[in-house]
């Protein structure tokens, strides 16, 4: 059951408002109320003891207010209204009690300019004008009670018997000032015990060890300048702690000061809660489970029954469970301490950023080492460091010692050496006449006469002019803020923070959310109050967040994949979000959203802070380009700014408006493993933990002043909270919550320790979630609204949706074949639909838009796409295959299997629209292939191979193929534009005149060839007929990828790792669209008006068996490789020509061997025409066999033929379960050995034809011969022709495609 744990805790009164006292209800039984509380005489409700009497009626029935004494004692005060009577005391001492506030309304605050009031309250004076010997008020009270020396601390005395005034520092200086001496008498020059202090107006010597204790022991107050910031003493002045060390649950002194009366023993706990020995409060599951949560253990004492844990994992003098981890870590997890006796450590390394003691046995951060504090035991760290600097205030001993310059020259040695007298002290003294100028003091030196400047001020290179030193540059010694003054600084702390009694530490009331492994608790980091906030699950928790204003708790696991959440005060556990892998999330208590970070997927998303599950179309992808391996984020609302961090390839720290926009590193050094991450909003830095280098760093928000500190502490560090002075971590390894100093990392303790393994920190105060401004409550966006950098704020839609012109209401887009651009990066598809195009110029970020992960795509290199089916097809390089996706409203999904190219990655595709037949070329196959829908058939379209081309465009209305190529030239290759019909015939030179041509694509009517020139940085474009040449001057760099559509050209450039997306027309200025952080590969542009018309294969894939491929006003029925094409349209096995014919290397195409080696090339690839030397060659190898050989070759001629032709001459013939198959010989490949190699094998099959010409005929006399001796002649036919496959030489139209023509119409 949940535990309700909100109400009346420390959770509930530094997170949540105060809330009345929980009635404890049952079915049965008269009503109870909790402790510190009372019930009404109705018992219809409880009512605060200190609401009893107070004036307010809080009861119904009023029985809280009967009874009451009306009139106010001696010492009490009563308030204005309600009559309550409080002691005087609490009147005016800043925290109202009356509930009207009239205990604290007409206070007299002490400033610096008004420390006292007078006359009768009209008139205020500074602090100056008391007892100066001038009466300023009229009524004389700034000059009562000054007493005979009118009260040392003013700022002048008066001498006595005169009415001579001397300032302060004229007193007891060695001179005499006062006529009568008067000002010199009673003043000691030196103290009788050399051990003892002289106070600085030499009234007094007090001991050495009353010096810097803490009190004021002399009457200036000088035992207590310039000592260390130091609260308390303890351990008889030998240990100095820091505010932070009192009540933290930790003895840091031998006699336990620090931790005394640190808990209200008189204040009860609630109900659920079991009250410590020390009056610290836990929750009641705690109490005997094994594991000490008391500081001072009472809650594992008088238990009845002791918990279950294992052997070797208890106290040895106790029943408490002790966990492997906890033993010798430098923290006693038993009452008696043995987990830390006899401890035998092993050999002490360190790490690259610690600094060994002189020990071996102490590790410590490198910028602990001469920080002017003893870190080691040993004390090693401020050995060898030099003597400290002396003040500018103070005089420098030949030794380094430090003495007041009031003492040098004085006659007296003050200096242990003696350096602060000699003889220069009697000439070119102070009294000299000439002595410098100083602009603060003369000091008499053995050296000379010197000046000298006041606390707070520095000597200039001049020697007389002094200035101001500005503290808060050098040494930053607020914790919060500093205000340097004139000679001095003030420590001012932020508004909910109480400066402390050192001046210089703010403090306030934190409580630490954690998730430890399957529980939620919640820790009074002052009080030290434990409580349960979830029971114990079985899904580790990993991340959580709070929301102070809705009273809610966050939290995610992994393993459950959902966010879920908790009402204050109930114990419905809901889900906000399901299906999700998070590693991270965060709250957006401005915009109310909550983020997450999808590691997997590499997206960072959002969600409004709704009461219900939302729905997967309502999240909104805020970034999801270039996020390799998001871990952790964090949220600053009232900057408008995210910070993530990256462990991809490269470590890095990265920021961006929380709608994505301004996007930039951060830092990208010092890294390695960055798993956590926290934002000090006080200070604007960044701090993370680094589970590979086993530190915690920081930085600023712009990647500056870069700082890893690595403690003992740190070995395995996860998580990460900062607040005030301090940091918080979970540290896996050593199975604890630990803090520190946020700065130095001094004084680390153990905050927490519980069984499980400690993982999410949040700090949890009013202060985390400051009350500001929301710039979304002005817009009324319809679906969601995000903060932006400043902050400001933007309405955003979710997938599928697009944002009106009124930039506030989402809404389907009207036409879903609206026009819209499609950009490829390696792992994500981008939509962006240009509907606001022109309303959109000079963006820093995304427009609006909606990213589509490539789900198994690693490595995309190319795409097409379809708009009729809405189907992608990418070429993706890692897994050497084409894939084919369905673009749904809220997804990429995968459609049927890929197209498999072992081996071999594809360099350019395209895909015909109207039979879904993909155009493609590999970088080892370098003709150019066709493949069917359902990757079923592929054939051969351009069996000639070709050279670089790096782009395929195709219309396949007009059946027009273009691509790139490289062509002759006269000072050599050169870049060409070439065109075909798509079934390979009619091969064309387009244009000659480009340098570096790419991105290919046709006009919408297949009337003009638009291309992107790289090298000239021009857009080029040319009618089909190679007339009317255009260019438009992009005058952009490194164009990566082009597209044109409705007559808008659309380019991208990378330059310096910043991608920009550029339009024209064509005739106007370009316009930079927008720019991303983002690696786009490649663009296509898409509109109502694309893939329009039809062609002869549209219908029943054109009447044929395997491949229909167009041309103009006509198709070509191909078959796939292994077949040919029989009557046109059907398919049949093959390579099987007719008698006397051969194949040519196309593989589809049967000649007559009579056409072979004739000096005119009749294949359409030229094949028959090639290696004829060779050819021959080989012809006469095979006619000089022996006879025994021929004779072999006699026996079976139709097998050798057949062998020999099935396997195109490059393989060997051979049975597979009765079917013939072929051998390969090394270096081919293929069904009939038609890849790789010579492209000579149509002609060493000519040249075994006509070796089978004369096989046959010997046979056909052979068995004349045999007939002739046996029985009748008889003619026989022994081979029967094949109907030769009928060609149609088609000449390349150059007219424009009109789809208004009717379809198959001549053009010609």
């Amino acid at each position: 059951t949940m535990v309700n744990i909100f109400v009346g805790s420390d959770f509930s009164s530094s997170m949540f408002s105060d809330a009345h006292p929980q009635v404890s209800t049952r079915n049965a039984g008269p009503l109870k109320c909790r402790l510190g509380s009372r019930a009404c005489k109705d018992g219809s409700d409880c009512v605060l003891y200190s609401h009893v009497c107070d004036g307010e009626v809080d009861c119904k029935d009023a029985s809280d207010e009967e009874g009451c004494d009306r009139s106010c004692k001696a010492g009490e005060f009563q308030c204005a209204h309600g009559k309550k009577c409080i002691s005087a005391e609490l009147v005016c001492d800043g925290k109202p009690q009356c509930q009207d506030r009239s205990d604290e309304m007409d206070c007299f605050t002490r400033t610096n300019s008004c420390t006292h009031r007078c006359d009768n309250k009209t008139r205020c004076i500074p602090e100056t004008f008391l007892c100066d010997g001038e009466k300023d008020c009229v009524d004389g009270t700034d000059e009562a009670e000054c007493g005979k020396y009118l009260h040392l601390t003013s700022p002048s005395v008066m001498c006595e018997g005169t009415s001579l005034c001397i300032s302060q520092s004229q007193l007891c200086d060695g001179k005499l000032d006062c006529p009568n001496g008067f000002d010199e008498l009673s003043c000691l020059h030196e103290c009788s015990d050399p051990g003892h202090f002289l106070c600085k107006n030499r009234m007094k010597c007090i001991e050495r060890t009353l010096v810097c204790d803490g009190r004021n022991d002399c009457p200036d107050d000088s035992d207590e300048l310039r000592c260390p910031t130091c609260p308390l003493h303890c351990d008889e002045g030998s240990v100095c702690l820091t505010s932070l060390q009192f009540c933290d649950g930790q003895m840091d002194c031998r006699d336990g000061t620090d931790e005394k009366d640190c808990y209200e023993k008189d204040l009860p706990c609630l109900v659920e809660q079991y009250q410590c020995a020390s009056g610290q409060c836990v929750s009641t599951v705690l109490r005997c489970d094994g594991h000490a949560d008391c500081h001072d253990h009472s809650d594992e004492k008088d238990c009845r029954k002791p918990p279950h844990c294992p052997l070797e994992e208890r106290c040895p003098h106790s029943h408490e469970c002790l966990l492997t981890e906890w033993l010798c870590d430098g923290a006693e997890d038993c009452s008696d301490g043995s987990d830390e006796q006899n401890c035998r450590m092993p050999p002490l390394q360190c790490g690259q950023l610690q600094w060994s003691c002189a020990s071996k046995n102490q590790c410590i951060p490198a910028s602990w080492r001469c920080d002017g504090s003893k870190d080691c035991k040993d004390q090693s760290d401020e050995a060898g460091c030099g003597q400290a600097k002396c003040p500018t205030h103070l005089f420098s001993c030949g030794n380094k010692e430090c003495v007041d310059p009031a003492l040098v020259c004085d006659g007296l040695s003050n200096c242990q050496d003696g350096s602060d007298e000699g003889p220069g002290c009697l000439v070119s003294n102070c009294l000299s006449p000439h002595r410098p100028l100083c602009s603060h003091y003369c000091i008499s030196t053995p050296q000379g006469a010197r000046c000298g400047c006041q606390e707070g001020f520095e000597l200039q290179a001049d020697g007389f002019l002094c200035m101001d030193i500005d503290e808060c540059k050098i040494s930053s010694p607020c914790s919060h803020k500093c205000v340097n003054t004139h000679g001095s600084y003030v420590c001012v702390c932020y508004p909910g923070y109480i400066l402390e009694p050192d001046s210089s530490t703010c403090k306030t009331e934190p409580g630490l959310l954690a998730s430890v492994q399957y529980e939620l608790l919640f820790k009074g980091l002052r009080s030290g109050n434990l409580q349960v906030l979830h029971p114990l699950g079985q899904k580790p928790i990993f991340s959580l967040d709070c929301d102070q204003m809705e009273e809610r708790l966050f939290w995610v696991s992994l393993e459950e994949e959902s966010i879920k959440f908790i009402y204050h005060g109930q114990k419905d556990i809901r889900a906000l979000v399901k299906g999700v892998k998070s590693d991270s999330i965060a709250v957006d208590w401005v915009g109310r959203n909550l983020y997450w970070v999808d590691g997997v997927a590499g997206q960072i998303l959002a969600v409004r802070l709704s009461t219900s599950l939302v729905k997967p179309e309502n999240y909104i992808v805020i970034l999801d380009e270039d996020l390799e391996q998001p871990r952790s984020l964090a949220l600053l609302p009232q900057k408008g700014i995210m910070v993530w961090s990256e462990m991809g390839s490269v470590a890095q720290i990265e920021r961006a408006g929380m709608d994505g926009s301004d996007r930039k590193v951060v830092l990208s050094h010092g890294l390695s493993w960055p798993v956590a991450l926290a934002v000090d909003a006080l200070k604007d830095r960044i701090y993370w933990t680094d589970e590979k280098l086993k530190c915690i760093g920081s930085a600023t928000l712009d990647g500056e002043d870069l700082k890893l500190l690595q403690l003992t502490e740190t070995p395995s560090p996860f998580s990460v909270a900062v607040f005030n002075d301090m940091i918080y971590w979970s540290d896996t390894q050593r199975r604890a919550i630990y803090g520190a100093h946020k700065v130095t990392g001094k004084n680390p303790k153990v905050i927490l320790k519980r069984p499980g393994q400690p993982f999410g920190l949040k700090v949890a105060h009013l202060l985390m979630q400051p009350m500001v401004s929301n710039p979304c409550e002005s817009l009324r966006c319809s679906h969601m609204c995000l903060l932006t950098p400043a902050p400001r704020a933007v309405c955003r839609c979710p997938a599928g949706q697009l944002l009106a012109t009124d930039r506030l209401t989402c809404s389907p887009p009207e036409d879903s074949s609206s026009s819209f651009l499609l950009l490829l990066s390696p792992t994500m598809l981008t939509q962006i639909f240009t509907s606001n195009l022109r309303g959109e110029v000079g963006l820093k970020r995304w427009p609006n838009h909606r990213a589509l992960a490539l789900p198994g795509i690693n490595e995309a290199t190319g795409l097409d796409f379809v708009l009729a089916d809405n189907m992608l097809y990418l070429a993706d390089a890692s897994q050497a295959s084409v894939v084919q996706l369905r673009l749904t409203d809220t997804a990429l999904a995968p459609e049927g299997s890929p197209l498999q190219l072992p081996g071999d990655t594809v360099t350019s595709l395209a895909v015909d629209w109207l039979t879904h037949n993909l155009y493609w070329r590999g970088a080892k196959q370098p003709q150019l292939y066709v493949t069917s829908a359902g990757w079923k058939y592929t054939a051969v379209v351009l069996q000639v191979e070709l050279q670089d081309p790096t782009s395929i465009a195709l219309h396949p209305p007009t059946g027009r193929l273009c691509f790139t190529a490289i062509g002759p030239g006269r000072d050599g290759p050169v870049p060409q534009l070439d065109c075909v019909s798509m079934n390979g015939q009619n091969r064309m030179v387009l244009w000659k005149r480009a340098q570096l041509p790419m991105f290919l694509t046709f006009s919408s009517q297949g009337s003009t060839l638009y291309w992107a020139d790289i090298a000239t940085e021009v857009i080029g474009s040319v009618n089909i007929d190679g007339s009317d040449y255009r260019e438009y001057k992009t005058g952009s760099h490194l164009i990566v990828s082009f597209a044109q559509n409705e007559n808008i050209f659309f380019w991208i450039t990378l330059y310096n790792g910043t991608t920009k997306v550029w339009y024209s027309d064509g005739v106007q200025p370009k316009q930079m669209w927008f720019e991303v952080q983002t690696n786009i590969l490649a663009l296509k542009a898409y509109s109502k008006y694309s893939q329009k018309g039809t062609n002869l294969c549209a219908e029943n894939n054109g009447g044929c068996r395997h491949l229909c491929l167009a041309y103009p006003a006509g198709r070509t029925c191909r078959c796939t490789q292994g077949y040919l094409t029989v009557n046109k349209t059907q398919c049949v096995p093959g390579p099987r020509c007719p008698a006397g014919s051969v194949l040519c290397g196309d593989g589809y195409t049967c000649l007559s061997i009579s056409l072979f080696c004739d000096q005119v090339p009749d294949c359409q690839d030229g094949s028959d025409e090639k290696d004829c030397e060779f050819s021959w060659a080989l012809l006469s190898l095979l006619v000089s066999l022996s006879i025994g050989k021929l004779n072999q070759l006699l026996d079976n001629p139709a097998s050798f033929f057949y062998c020999f032709s099935l396997c195109s001459g490059q393989g060997r013939c051979v049975l597979q379960e009765g079917e013939p198959a072929c051998e390969c010989l090394q270096g081919y490949s293929g069904p009939s050995c038609q890849y790789g190699g010579s492209s000579s094998a149509p002609v060493i099959l000519a040249v075994i034809f006509l070796i089978g010409v004369l096989i046959v005929s010997a046979v056909a006399l052979k068995k004349r011969e045999k007939s002739a001796r046996e029985q009748p002649i008889e003619k026989e036919t022994l081979m029967k022709d094949m109907e030769e496959p009928e060609t149609h030489p088609q000449n390349f139209a150059n007219e424009l495609y009109n789809p208004e023509e009717e379809v198959g119409s001549p053009l010609w």
